[in-house]
């Protein structure tokens, strides 16, 4: 089981939130693609997909110099689970979603290498 405390934190900040409810409709994403979702540095990013991962609401997996990131519902107790999805489900109603939604489709329109070379820029 994970820290209750640090689950129910990440959960809390709609940055993370944001992030995980993106992954979580789309599968698998970029590092590249999850900092251009959010509009931040990419270490701002990496510090909140950190705090999901410690979290236990995401996996992480490198492919050369990138890093994607996934759920990772095996790491959770059904009840931690069930909880993560019902907030998702949950914010999926909020506007601020649908914003970032049709950014993150924009986004997913660019190639992640196209879009890391350019943030490196």
């Amino acid at each position: 089981m994970k820290d209750l405390p640090t689950f129910l934190k990440a959960l809390a900040d709609p940055n993370r939130l944001r992030l995980l409810t993106a992954i979580d409709t789309h599968g698998e994403l970029c590092a590249c693609q999850l900092t251009e979702l959010l509009g931040v540095t990419g270490a701002t990013c990496s510090q909140h997909l950190s705090q999901l991962v410690k979290a236990g609401l995401l996996k992480r997996r490198r492919a050369g110099r990138w890093m994607h990131f996934s759920r990772d519902p095996a790491a959770l107790t059904p009840g931690q689970a069930s909880i993560a999805n019902q907030v998702i489900q949950t914010f999926r109603t909020d506007p601020t979603w649908e914003t970032a939604n049709q950014r993150l489709a924009e986004i997913l329109s660019i190639t992640p290498r196209t879009l890391c070379l350019s943030q490196r820029s």
